[in-house]
């Protein structure tokens, strides 16, 4: 299996996409990350849900997270308003390496070292030629085990 055959169309999101618009989209289709592109549609970071959800919770229950019991179920429920006014650039941690990119004749293997090495439920398949590089999809960290267990059957 080459990563051009694993990789499926996949939630991507731009750097300036409205940071509501991207949670919703987590949501809406339960992505445990999204792929954000560049103004050129080159992959530049993932976005965990895990980094939305920093984002939402007040830093002060984050340093302490005692604090979480004090806080209302009332106020508990309007945390995502954290997020108007927000971009997805404002939402990715700078300390986010870049994302993970397979060629499309990477091998299933390379794919899950690449994914395993950084730690990253995504990777994104892309095709570079002399005008640059071009999205052909995503890997997941659940398509990939899926394939592999139906390689083992």
């Amino acid at each position: 299996m080459l990563a051009r055959d694993l990789a499926v169309e996949y939630e991507t999101v731009g750097v300036d996409t409205d940071a509501m618009a991207a949670a919703r989209l987590m949501a809406e289709h339960r992505l445990p990350a999204l792929l954000v592109l560049d103004e050129q549609g080159v992959p530049k970071a993932i976005l965990p849900a895990s980094q939305m959800i920093k984002v939402v919770v007040p830093a002060y229950v984050i340093e302490d997270p005692t604090l979480a019991a004090v806080v209302d179920e009332r106020h508990a429920d309007k945390l995502c308003k954290a997020l108007a006014g927000l971009t997805v650039r404002d939402c990715l941690s700078k300390s986010l390496p870049a994302p993970p990119v397979a060629e499309p004749d990477a091998t299933a293997l390379e794919v899950a070292a690449l994914m395993a090495q950084v730690r990253s439920p995504l990777v994104a398949v892309v095709d570079k030629d002399e005008s640059g590089m071009r999205l052909l999809g995503v890997i997941t960290a659940a398509h990939l085990l899926e394939r592999l267990l139906i390689a083992a059957s």
